[in-house]
């Protein structure tokens, strides 16, 4: 089940985004039935909005204490948030850098080494920053789309396929594994 409407696990900031988001304490309890059940989870956090540095540690808090009682996320997913045609784009004057997108996967790291799977962005970073992000603890570039909506819609189009992901992966030096949703391999280096 994909982890998805997160945003900020923080009521202080999910009051100011708009009154359309459910708690974080349900959000929380639909993972925690969810990992009960055993279904594995994704975890993703959009930030770069009007979260403050001490909302985003509540929401790594919020993960990491999750993870611990049902060891149920698979991956963490941080992503920036996309300003274009939504109503809180509206309000935020200023775009998130790349550097603080870099900076948040990098002790978001850190913060959750409970979390085997840190999943770099490049749906909103672009591919040379998603390439960075394996530099800044991401192990996982998530996947080639067949089809993304959410960012989309927020004027942010960035596309890779299978061969275009497995350069940017060999040119950062690293070996490149395809896996399942469930983070199975399904064999080693997959050279173009």
């Amino acid at each position: 089940m994909p982890g998805g409407g997160a945003e900020i696990l923080s009521e202080e900031a999910r009051l100011k985004m708009g009154k359309t988001k459910i708690s974080t304490k349900e959000w929380l309890d639909i993972m925690e039935l969810c990992h009960q059940q055993g279904v594995g989870t994704t975890a993703t956090m959009m930030f770069g909005h009007v979260e403050t540095m001490e909302n985003r540690v509540e929401h790594l808090n919020h993960i990491r204490a999750l993870q611990d009682r049902t060891g149920g996320f698979r991956a963490f997913i941080p992503w920036i948030f996309q300003p274009g045609n939504n109503l809180l784009g509206e309000r935020i004057v200023r775009k998130t850098s790349a550097v603080d997108y870099l900076q948040t996967l990098a002790i978001s790291r850190i913060f959750l080494d409970n979390v085997r799977n840190l999943q770099g962005s490049w749906v909103t970073m672009g591919e040379k920053i998603g390439q960075l992000s394996l530099f800044f603890g991401a192990n996982d570039l998530g996947s080639t789309m067949l089809e993304e909506n959410v960012v989309a819609a927020a004027g942010c189009v960035n596309h890779l396929d299978e061969k275009d992901m497995i350069r940017l992966i060999h040119d950062a030096g690293f070996v490149s594994q395809k896996r399942d949703t469930f983070y199975s391999y399904q064999g080693g280096d997959n050279v173009p």
